[in-house]
């Protein structure tokens, strides 16, 4: 019988949200799912069997990796117990700032998402004397951005938003600048220049900058009533402007689009989401999983077009209507641009950083610069940009963590996408179709759910799941532990009997 541990972590099967604590939240503060929807964390035992003492061990549930005889208890990044750390290879260690006892240290950290938030937290909770500064561009206080169509929709009140109220800055000792834009990094002289002319001196910076929308080169796009959705200000604007029956066009299929296009029905608009691929979210979803979203999006009343193309968006000042590639002319009094982003690399590129697509960053999110970190949106690791709430909280943390003095690694995580603003419990994990004939794809379609599974080398490395709540948690946490199933596998393996191996019922 395996061991039973204590339940230090419950995970959302909607969002993915971890919650450190002897119960689950009453409402997660990232989709507002209750109780219901979380599950607790558990590992595998370990076995004990290797004649070699590990030197670095990986936490199961957020891929820290510790330096050390032994796993630490608990995780610093994610509280997990020490049975839920697993072994890896050694390899030649990333320089990161030496631990520091001077209570004088002064952090600077630019960007207040999840990111920036998430390192100030753990700067804190790691160096209770340390000077930590956070600017933000937003007048706001720092909000959970990946609400914000939940706010669009009336399902919050915009005072649910913030991450924090204003008092926890206070009492943490952050000191929060709002409504300030950073025109100048000098990581010589180390200092952080502000519009305002103000200059903060840092001893270590944390770069989470974020991203803004990709703005594609329409014709029109100027006019009044076109809008993208990044902040609560952009919610904000959508919402004045919006009445019962107004026309509204959405172009781009993804997370963002169809989120937006389902909050904007919800308010009673007439809404079209475009989507030039085949299908919707052709980077997270397969078409047969795609086909359950379209239908499920056709109840709420969004009309979906697909294999259609932007060509103008036309109008005298206010958008009148959007042409499309084919020739057809779509009445629109509102438009919403969800074309993807771009990491903030501006800064990094002025003050002489490392720069791919994003900020390059090494295991310890330490850029080119060794007093400069970078974690969010806008950090590169290993040719990845992540672009979601999970990673850019995990790499905060680490980043504040290793800022401070720590030593703690990002190894990467798997790509995980959920819609939770539509009342669709969808999930996509990992890899969601084959990539050549090494993989092995299990899937069952029903009519109300669909799920999927794709195996390498006897491990599940991804997972599509459309009305299986109950498999997202399980089905994450065997890719992150690299879970063998190759008994399963061996026979004549079906999707009930994978979800059985995961603990969950058909």
């Amino acid at each position: 019988m395996s061991k039973q541990l204590p339940v230090r972590q419950w995970r959302c099967v909607l969002c993915g949200y971890i919650h450190a604590g002897s119960e689950p939240p009453g409402c997660c503060p990232v989709c507002g799912t209750g109780p219901e929807d979380f599950e607790a964390y558990a590992a595998p035992d370990t076995d004990g069997t290797s004649d070699q003492v590990p030197a670095r061990w990986r936490c199961l549930l957020c891929n820290d990796v510790h330096e050390g005889s032994a796993p630490p208890d608990p995780c610093p990044v994610c509280g997990a117990e020490p049975e839920c750390f697993q072994a890896v290879e050694s390899e030649i260690p990333t320089a990161v700032a030496a631990p520091t006892t001077d209570s004088t240290l002064r952090l600077v950290i630019v960007g207040s998402g999840i990111a920036g938030v998430a390192a100030a937290e753990a700067a804190r909770a790691a160096a209770p004397g340390a000077e930590i500064t956070l600017v933000s561009s937003e007048q706001d206080l720092p909000y959970y951005r990946l609400n914000l169509t939940r706010y669009l929709a009336g399902e919050i009140t915009r005072d649910a938003l913030p991450i924090h109220p204003e008092t926890w800055y206070g009492e943490q000792r952050v000191r929060l600048l709002r409504g300030e834009q950073v025109v100048q990094l000098d990581t010589a002289a180390h200092t952080v220049s502000l519009a305002n002319g103000a200059t903060l001196p840092y001893d270590r910076l944390i770069l989470t900058a974020g991203s803004h929308p990709h703005i594609p080169p329409l014709p029109g796009i100027d006019l009044d009533g076109v809008f993208s959705l990044r902040t609560a200000a952009d919610a904000d604007g959508l919402l004045a402007r919006l009445t019962p029956g107004t026309p509204c066009v959405c172009i781009g299929g993804g997370v963002l689009g169809i989120e937006t296009a389902a909050a904007l029905a919800k308010r009673g608009a007439t809404v079209t989401l475009l989507e030039g691929h085949d299908w919707l979210m052709p980077r997270q979803l397969n078409a047969t999983a795609a086909v359950h979203l379209e239908r499920h999006l056709n109840k709420l009343g969004v009309t979906v077009l697909k294999r259609a193309r932007a060509e103008a968006l036309e109008g005298g000042n206010v958008l009148e209507a959007v042409q499309l590639l084919d020739g057809r002319r779509l009445h629109a009094r509102l438009g919403v641009l969800a074309t993807g982003v771009r990491p903030n690399t501006a800064l990094a590129r002025r003050s002489g950083l490392a720069v791919n697509i994003g900020i390059l960053v090494d295991s310890a999110l330490v850029t080119s610069a060794p007093d400069v970190y970078a974690a969010g949106d806008a950090a590169e690791f290993n040719g990845q940009l992540y672009g979601t709430w999970a990673a850019s909280q995990t790499q905060g943390t680490i980043a504040g963590r290793n800022a401070v003095g720590g030593g703690t690694r990002f190894s990467g995580i798997p790509r995980s996408n959920t819609i939770k603003a539509v009342g669709l419990d969808l999930t996509s994990i990992g890899r969601f179709q084959p990539e050549d004939g090494g993989d092995l794809l299990l899937e069952e379609n029903q009519p109300d759910r669909y799920r999927a599974f794709v195996f390498r080398d006897n491990r599940m490395v991804g997972a599509l799941l459309v009305g299986c709540a109950d498999l997202a948690t399980p089905a994450r946490r065997a890719i992150e532990a690299r879970q063998d199933f190759s008994l399963l596998l061996a026979s004549a393996p079906t999707c009930a009997a994978v979800a059985q191996e995961l603990g969950v019922k058909n």
